[in-house]
C-alpha cells in the first residue's frame, strides 16, 4: 500500500533536490515524496532526472524534472519556483570529482570542482534567503562529506570543496537562525554510488580495495543511499527544528576508530 503523504514527516512542504538523477540525490528525491513533500528534481542529465521523477510518481506522489546545470543557480532557483511557487527545503547535493594526487590534477579540474561543489550552493543559498526569509523560514541542507573532516591523497581539491562547505554552513547558519533558516551538513562516508564506483575502478585491484575499505568500517560495509537520506529527511523535517550549524556524520562508525 502506498503511504499517504498527507500523514508524512514532510506533508504540506516544497522541496528541491539537486543531483537528483541518481545515487544519493535520487534516493533523497523519493523519501521526501513518500514523506508528503512535492519535490523538484534536479540534475543535468535529462534521461535519469526523468527517471527520478517517473519512480516518484509512478508511487504516487508529487515531483517534477528541472533539466538544469546547477552552476546557474539563479536560474534553477528561478525555473523551481516557477514549478512550485514556494520552496521549504533545498538539499544542495550535486558534486562532481576529480580522481588524482595534488601534483596531477589539472587546474581545469580545481575550476570545476569549485564552480559545482562550492560556488554554485553558495550562490543557491545566496538566492534563495530572501524567499525562504518571506516563508517564515526553511531547512538548508548540504551534502558535503567525511572527506571534509579527513584527507584523501588521492582527492585533494574534492575533499576541500567539501570541507568548505562545512564552514559555509556555519557562517550561513548564524546569519540566517533569526529569519528560522536552518543550514546543515550532511558528511557521508563511503556509499554505494557511481562516484565511489569510479574510485574503486581507480585502484589497481577494485576488488581489494572495496574489500579492503569496508573492513575499515565497524559495521562492515558502505552506505547505501538510503542511509543517506534518512538523515536528509530529519535535517528536512520539523524533528530538527532545534539543529542548525552542525555535521550530521554517516560513516558507519569509520571515525570512531584510530586505526
Amino acid at each position: 500500500m502506498t503511504e499517504d503523504p498527507r500523514c508524512g514527516r514532510l506533508a504540506t512542504k516544497v522541496a528541491v533536490v539537486t543531483g537528483a538523477g541518481g545515487g544519493i540525490g535520487r534516493a533523497v528525491a523519493r523519501l521526501f515524496a513518500a514523506q508528503g513533500a512535492e519535490v523538484v528534481c534536479v540534475d543535468r542529465d535529462q534521461q535519469k532526472v526523468v527517471e527520478t521523477v517517473d519512480l516518484i510518481t509512478g508511487s504516487g506522489h508529487r515531483s517534477f524534472a528541472l533539466v538544469h546545470d546547477v552552476t546557474d543557480a539563479r536560474g534553477m532557483i528561478k525555473r523551481s519556483l516557477e514549478l512550485v511557487h514556494r520552496i521549504d527545503v533545498l538539499h544542495a547535493n550535486a558534486a562532481v570529482q576529480f580522481i588524482g594526487d595534488l601534483e596531477h590534477t589539472a587546474p581545469e579540474a580545481w575550476d570545476q570542482m569549485y564552480e559545482v561543489n562550492l560556488r554554485a550552493i553558495a550562490d543557491s543559498i545566496r538566492l534563495i534567503a530572501p524567499h525562504m526569509r518571506g516563508n517564515g523560514g526553511g531547512s538548508i541542507i548540504l551534502t558535503s562529506s567525511l572527506l571534509g573532516l579527513t584527507g584523501d591523497p588521492d582527492l585533494p581539491m574534492y575533499g576541500a570543496t567539501k570541507g568548505a562547505l562545512r564552514s559555509l554552513c556555519r557562517s550561513v547558519a548564524a546569519a540566517l537562525g533569526p529569519d528560522q533558516i536552518r543550514c546543515n551538513t550532511i558528511c557521508p562516508g563511503d556509499v554505494e554510488t557511481d562516484m565511489v564506483r569510479e574510485f574503486f575502478d581507480f585502484q589497481p585491484d577494485p576488488a581489494a580495495a572495496r574489500r579492503e575499505i569496508e573492513l575499515h568500517y565497524p559495521l562492515r560495509r558502505i552506505a547505501t543511499p538510503d542511509d543517506v537520506a534518512n538523515a536528509a529527511l530529519f535535517l528536512a523535517s520539523e524533528e530538527s527544528a532545534y539543529i542548525t550549524g552542525t555535521d550530521i556524520v554517516v560513516d558507519g562508525g569509520l571515525l570512531a576508530r584510530i586505526y
